[in-house]
């Protein structure tokens, strides 16, 4: 079924309204807001210029106490440098006193190391001399026996020796090889997480500096205009002060650069004073030991020349003796061999002569060998003695 239609509402107009007429109030509320703005200005620049009249005026009484401060300091230090200078020439010369007479006992006591060293070496000398003439001839004897049993001991020892370095040097190379390629992955592995740790880092230090960047713009424009204000009104008392401060401050400098010369100046004559003093008493002690070892050298020498011809006068008379000997034995065996030969015949004496010659050429050969290995021990004696005798003049000096 269809719905009924309702009946249309009836419209009443409204009676035209009045124009209303407006009147004008004052508002006391935003009258007061802009005398309490107005005001606040005001206070605000009293304020910043009271402040700026404060900074200049601290400015002014800092630079005043900074250049009594110079004033003070730099008359300090003249002073300490004056008190510096003369405790420093008190102290060159006590240390030239004391070096001078060091160098004097040092000589003394050198030369007399010296007369004791070569009375020494010259009983040394002389019992070496008579100990190594009676001990020369075992020497030879066993030298030889030594040296033979020396080379078969050294063969064997040089043939175990090889195996044993071979055999190190192979297990070396076999542990060098494993640290290396253990090594070697460890370092990658490292490198690597090392790597993933730093980008990680690296990005997110830079998203939080370019945010602190942003923030710190933006402060810093803010603080920028007022600190220019301030800053340019400062500057300009900033700039008296200073200038006042460098003129004190270059008089003050030049005042301790006075000082500072003459002092320098002053030690710096008592220093070569001192050094020339030093030098001329070293140069004296020096002279005194070389004459004394000049002494000592040459009795050493003459000992070492009396013990030398012993040992020649020695040796002759021995080597006499043994070819005497030899012309006496050698005479028997030829008075024995022409007997022989009578009895026996020519061919008896050949092989004598055979015999006796093939003796005769290894006793000569054996001689020279002897003669040989005793001017070489006796070289390398005489050897030993020179740099025994450097040695010790040299650490004699030395001390």
């Amino acid at each position: 079924m269809g719905r009924r239609k309702s009946p249309s509402p009836n419209i009443v107009k409204a009676p035209p309204a009045k124009t209303p007429t407006l009147t004008q109030v004052p508002s006391q509320s935003l009258a007061t807001q802009t005398a309490l703005n107005e005001a606040s200005n005001r206070q605000q620049r009293l304020n910043m210029e009271l402040g700026a009249q404060l900074d200049r005026t601290n400015a002014q009484f800092f630079a005043g106490q900074d250049i009594r401060r110079t004033q003070a300091t730099a008359a300090e230090n003249r002073l300490s440098t004056r008190v510096a200078g003369e405790e420093s020439r008190a102290n060159i010369r006590t240390q030239g006193q004391e070096d001078r007479a060091q160098i004097s006992e040092s000589g003394l006591q050198y030369r007399r190391g010296l007369e004791t060293a070569g009375s020494q070496d010259r009983a040394l000398t002389r019992v070496t001399g008579q100990e190594t003439r009676a001990t020369r001839a075992e020497e030879g004897r066993q030298t030889r026996a030594t040296q033979g049993q020396l080379l078969r001991g050294q063969e064997r020892q040089i043939g175990q020796r090889g195996q044993q370095e071979r055999a190190a040097i192979r297990t070396t190379g076999t542990e060098t090889r494993a640290l290396e390629r253990t090594r070697g992955a460890q370092e990658r592995m490292s490198e690597m997480r090392r790597g993933i740790e730093q980008r990680a880092g690296i990005r997110t230090t830079g998203l939080e500096e370019r945010l602190g960047t942003a923030e710190r713009g933006r402060q810093e424009r803010a603080g920028t205009r007022v600190r220019g204000q301030e800053e340019r009104a400062g500057i300009r008392t900033t700039g008296i002060q200073e200038r006042l401060g460098t003129a004190e401050r270059g008089r003050q400098e030049r005042a301790g650069t006075r000082v500072r010369g003459q002092e320098e100046r002053a030690g710096i004559r008592t220093t070569g004073l001192q050094e020339r003093l030093g030098t001329a008493e070293r140069g004296r002690q020096e002279r005194a030991g070389t004459r004394v070892r000049g002494q000592e050298d040459r009795a050493g020498t003459r000992v070492r020349g009396q013990e030398e011809r012993a040992g020649t006068r020695v040796r002759g008379q021995e080597e006499r003796a043994t070819q005497l000997q030899g012309l006496r034995v050698g005479g028997q065996e030829q008075r024995a061999t022409r007997t022989l030969e009578q009895v026996v015949g020519g061919r008896e004496e050949r092989r004598g002569m055979r015999t006796r010659g093939a003796q005769d050429r290894r006793t000569i050969s054996r001689s020279a060998q002897e003669q040989r290995t005793t001017d070489l021990q006796q070289e390398m004696f005489r050897r030993y003695k020179e740099n025994r005798d450097f040695q010790q003049a040299r650490g004699s000096y030395r001390v």
